[in-house]
């Protein structure tokens, strides 16, 4: 898989190439539920002062009115995402009382189902439609499920380094399909190499049993109020956590061999109705209970790890928008909310995951076959449950191969883009950052897993507990921080004006709610 990657990376820097790969862009979504004083997630509304959820840029809800999602512009500058983040960070902390913003991917103390409120958008039809979705996640696999919480990884490589790599190989593809069959190939990868980041990342080995609400569990009891694995790396990535649990049943599986099929099999998806489903009704009573009874509502319902992204006109549909302008950057969607970082993830964190998105780039990167897809499914739940057990081994084409083994492999191809990333750059910070997983492959102790398990036996205290004290100490720790007044300003304006937006788009006459559906979803007909 490696063994091309020194040549074609040499390839690069003769034909002056290689340099551009220092212009990849990074942003970042970073997901956190406000926790009332009682320990208990918020029943709060989004607070009016951080703007409107449906139009704010950068400020807006996941699945619940209480789970906060930051979103960064991209950037050239690794440094400068966390920036951002941060002075998000700020501004929600100057707006949300004496709210806790957890900093964890599991959450806080829940009271079952009704306990969760479902993120309310507004009257307009698009608001409508937001939440409508949502409350058909919610009729489908349950509310708590959907208030665990990550961090996306945004990556896209520069218009002129695609545009250079497009001449130098003479590819015959128009430019557009020629960076989507690129891009496709890095997601095939990193897919392949996917159970990397629950086990150098993960920070979620434990859970409140108040998540699982009485049901029943293969954890372990670590105390009275929280269940764990001994060697598990990332609950949220494992079978407790949100996964689109019909797929095996209807055999449904997005199709990552290129844009065309992976568009089909989501669209095939979307427009086929599930029984199950239809039990449920759309509309009920005159309450709509979800945007429709097929199998995915929409494209965002399919759970994958990673995405191809396209950046949304309107209210268009992310599959339209991939077929008519191409893939613009991925979404890498498998980092827990690191516990241990204020802003839930860290410099080092993103230097090693461009390090992976190049090293993606720059291998071979056949088509998955079904066998592989078992297997590549299989390491991940194996990873997150399992991930420092000693010895663990993964399915590797066919063969068992030790998990350190492999993940060394890989750090070595890296050794390379190590080097060139860290031109120019202070303090060698690819460099660093590649050692310090290596040092994580070859103890496991050394990982944000293993530190949590450690912790919570050194303090005496169980998930809860644990997290709750980080997510106070991060509340500090960012109140601290000098305060920038003019970003402060500008996010206050944003604010603002977003709701000004929502008012402005409540205010226009709407068409019946089912026609603007029925018009959404006819999207793409003759693409």
């Amino acid at each position: 898989m490696f063994e091309p990657v020194a040549a074609r990376l040499a390839r690069l820097k003769d034909a002056g190439l290689a340099g551009l790969l220092k212009r990849s862009r990074v942003g970042l979504e970073k997901e956190g539920l406000r926790v009332g004083g009682d320990g208990y997630i918020a029943q709060t509304p989004h607070p009016s002062a951080l703007g409107s959820a449906l139009k704010h840029p950068y400020i807006t809800t996941d699945y619940s009115e209480a789970l906060l999602e930051l979103i960064t512009p991209a950037f050239v500058d690794k440094r400068a995402p966390l920036a951002f983040l941060g002075e998000l960070h700020q501004f929600v902390y100057r707006h949300i009382g004496d709210e806790l913003l957890w900093g964890a991917s599991m959450p806080c103390r829940l009271a079952g189902e009704t306990s969760v409120p479902i993120a309310h958008y507004g009257s307009s039809n698009s608001g409508m439609m937001k939440t409508i979705y949502r409350r058909g996640l919610g009729h489908r696999y349950g509310r708590v499920m959907q208030v665990i919480a990550g961090v996306h990884f945004n990556f896209s490589f520069d218009d002129a380094f695609w545009e250079g790599l497009h001449t130098l190989e003479e590819s015959p593809l128009p430019l557009q399909e020629f960076i989507a069959e690129r891009y496709f190939g890095v997601l095939r990868n990193l897919q392949r190499l996917g159970w990397l980041v629950p086990y150098l990342f993960g920070s979620s080995p434990a859970v409140c049993k108040s998540f699982l609400d009485g049901k029943e569990t293969r954890l372990a009891e670590f105390d009275q109020d929280t269940y764990y694995g001994p060697y598990a790396t990332s609950l949220r990535m494992g079978d407790i956590g949100y996964q689109n649990n019909k797929e095996f049943e209807i055999g449904v599986k997005a199709c990552y061999d290129g844009l065309e099929e992976y568009v089909d099999t989501l669209s095939y998806a979307i427009n086929t109705a599930y029984p199950g489903y239809e039990q449920i009704g759309v509309q009920v009573a005159g309450e709509w209970r979800q945007l429709n009874a097929n199998i995915l509502q929409i494209e965002n319902e399919y759970y994958s790890t990673v995405r191809p992204k396209q950046l949304l006109e309107g209210n268009e549909k992310p599959t339209v928008a991939l077929l008519r302008r191409g893939v613009r950057y991925f979404e890498l969607r498998s980092l827990d909310v690191n516990v241990w970082h204020p802003l839930g993830v860290s410099e080092p964190q993103l230097r090693f995951l461009e390090l992976l998105s190049c090293l993606c780039l720059l291998a071979e990167s056949p088509r998955i076959r079904p066998w592989e897809r078992a297997e590549i499914d299989n390491n991940e739940l194996a990873v997150a449950h399992h991930g420092r057990e000693p010895g663990l081994q993964l399915m590797r084409d066919g063969s068992l191969q030790r998990l350190t083994d492999w993940g060394e492999e890989v750090c070595m191809a890296m050794l390379p883009l190590c080097e060139l990333l860290d031109q120019d750059e202070a303090g060698a910070p690819y460099a660093t950052a590649l050692a310090e997983q290596r040092a994580a492959l070859a103890d496991p102790s050394r990982t944000p897993s293993a530190q949590v398990l450690a912790e919570m036996r050194a303090h005496g205290e169980g998930y809860y507990d644990f997290a709750r004290r980080k997510a106070l100490e991060h509340r500090q720790t960012l109140l601290a921080q000098p305060v920038d007044s003019a970003e402060q300003a500008t996010l206050t304006a944003l604010a603002e004006r977003s709701l000004a937006e929502q008012h402005q788009l409540e205010a226009e006459e709407q068409e019946e709610f089912g026609s603007f559906l029925a018009r959404y979803f006819a999207q793409g007909q003759g693409l």
